[in-house]
């Protein structure tokens, strides 16, 4: 059993953040973390995005859930530990080089693949359908734990029972000790069964590590 169930969409930079933020805490703290699936693309299936989304959405979201399918495919040949390296990977790309537009060639990807440790014929997945319905029954899972009106990432402490939230949404990478206490935090909120929001929409610039 994990100690943290981490949901993630890779195309979402916030998600990206919360992430690293959660391996410097697992390493301080020794947590083990089981990087699960969340689509972005699933998640918003019923809206228009023509009239809701800016330009662009489709395809931004439909590339998530391509590098979701490789990241399932990954699962299957590596388990958990292959999820959150390819993970690491594929936000390296998108989110740290800022090499989005090209993130879901089939030769980028291999090169993810390779750099994780994993044969790169997994790239087949990406246009695949055949690992859909894991990540659609993961997805649901997720809001099933956070409720619907929410993005990524979900996070479930003390898995599958624990509290689970989105977020929280964060603008830089804390690291050491200030990680830790934030991490602490959040997880003395969540275990308040009361609790339910907190929010500002005031936002500092993303500092993307």
């Amino acid at each position: 059993m994990s100690d943290v169930d981490f949901f993630f969409d890779p195309i979402c930079p916030w998600a990206w953040i919360t992430s690293r933020w959660a391996v410097e805490v697992a390493g301080l703290r020794q947590l083990e973390v089981d990087w699960r699936f969340i689509s972005l693309r699933i998640v918003n299936e019923h809206r228009d995005y023509e009239t809701e989304f800016p330009a662009g959405y489709p395809e931004i979201h439909g590339l998530g859930l391509r590098l979701l399918r490789v990241a399932a495919a990954a699962r299957e040949e590596g388990g958990n530990a292959a999820v959150g390296a390819l993970y690491s990977e594929f936000g390296r790309i998108i989110h740290s080089e800022h090499r989005r537009p090209e993130a879901g060639q089939p030769e980028v990807v291999e090169g993810a693949l390779l750099k994780a440790g994993l044969p790169s014929r997994l790239v087949n997945a990406l246009d695949s359908s055949d690992y859909d319905a894991v990540i659609r029954d993961e997805t649901e899972l997720a809001l099933e734990r956070a409720g619907k009106e929410v993005g990524t990432p979900i996070i479930t402490f003390g898995p599958p029972n624990g509290p689970s939230f989105f977020g929280p949404v964060i603008a830089r990478l804390p690291r050491g000790q200030e990680a830790v206490d934030l991490w602490e935090a959040v997880e003395r909120l969540a275990h308040f069964r009361g609790f339910a929001e907190l929010k500002r929409s005031l936002r500092d610039t993303l500092q993307v590590p």
